[in-house]
């Protein structure tokens, strides 16, 4: 029997490749929801509101939908500009679809957090899956209380829904979303476009980053897993490798020798220097094998290939 998925925020940077690697699986049906349409041939994909209750629970109920994956979301440097905006889809739209699920509409949530969960007071190297949490956006803000909402409702009413804590996510395939950590996808565009980037973070500022590939491996392998293999229900610690915009301009210079690199400092960089600059994701690796593929080199490789 066919597994029906629907992908809310199908359009939006990851759900296009996850809807990608979704749609080669045989005993998958998948429907789309955004938004934005951006084409009008896609078939199954329907307009939708991330944070319009009655029209999630019309379209679930109408395809009898087994699994959802909420995509939709605010990211760190739009949420600071538009924090209402930011804490009402972030929120609601889960709370929606938590209430939805314990009420047997479909069986299974995945739900993205993300590493804005930790803040200043965080160990910044090898940080822990459980330690000090005091996020300094609304986006962390948001992303850390879904994840007490996800394990209250697994806990108190069986709701069987998972969580990743992304790190910084680098994909060729469309534009990113608003996120702090959008450079390291900028730097290889504009060294292809024009040889040379301005960058918003300071050269040194490290950060944890995950190419896109591997990133959705992570995804499936989590909702593919058995429900008894899953210890953490708040949101599980997943790390990459380590960069910063001096690091991903030598590794670009491997292939453009020519390029340069400038900075332009901006409020993005106080949301970067309170992020980790390491994630222990120990947790994920034992109870669902996550492993990574790409290092750095890899990653900056195949976006060239890619968007050339």
């Amino acid at each position: 029997m066919s597994l029906k998925v629907l992908v809310i925020g199908s359009e939006g940077q990851i759900g296009t490749e996850l809807c990608l690697e979704l749609e080669k699986r045989d005993d998958v049906v998948l429907y789309r929801a955004d938004i934005r349409i951006l084409t009008n041939s896609e078939r199954r994909l329907y307009r939708l509101d991330a944070t319009d209750q009655r029209g999630i629970k019309q379209l679930i109920s109408d395809l009898q939908i087994d699994e959802v994956y909420l995509m939709a979301a605010l990211l760190s440097a739009k949420g600071e500009e538009n924090p209402k905006l930011a804490w009402d889809l972030n929120m609601n739209s889960l709370l929606h679809l938590l209430d939805l699920a314990k009420e047997g509409f479909y069986k299974k949530l995945f739900w993205p957090s993300s590493i804005a969960v930790f803040g200043p007071d965080s160990p910044k190297v090898n940080t822990p899956q459980n330690t000090t949490i005091n996020p300094s956006t609304v986006y962390g803000i948001s992303k850390r209380s879904g994840e007490f909402w996800c394990d209250y409702y697994f806990n108190k009413y069986g709701v069987d829904v998972r969580s990743i804590r992304y790190p910084g996510l680098i994909s060729h395939a469309t534009e990113p979303g608003g996120g702090t950590t959008d450079y390291s996808v900028a730097i290889v565009k504009e060294a292809l476009k024009i040889g040379n980037y301005t960058s918003y973070l300071k050269g040194d500022t490290i950060l944890p980053m995950l190419f896109m590939p591997d990133a959705i491996k992570a995804t499936l392998a989590l909702m593919d897993a058995p429900k008894d293999s899953i210890t953490i229900r708040t949101s599980y610690n997943l790390g990459g490798f380590e960069t910063s915009p001096e690091l991903m301009a030598h590794s670009i210079r491997r292939f453009i020798p020519s390029f340069e690199i400038s900075y332009s400092i901006d409020f993005r960089q106080e949301i970067a220097d309170s992020w980790p600059q390491s994630i222990n994701d120990e947790n994920a690796i034992a109870d669902w094998r996550f492993e990574v593929e790409y290092d750095l080199d890899q990653t900056v490789e195949a976006m060239i290939e890619a968007l050339k």
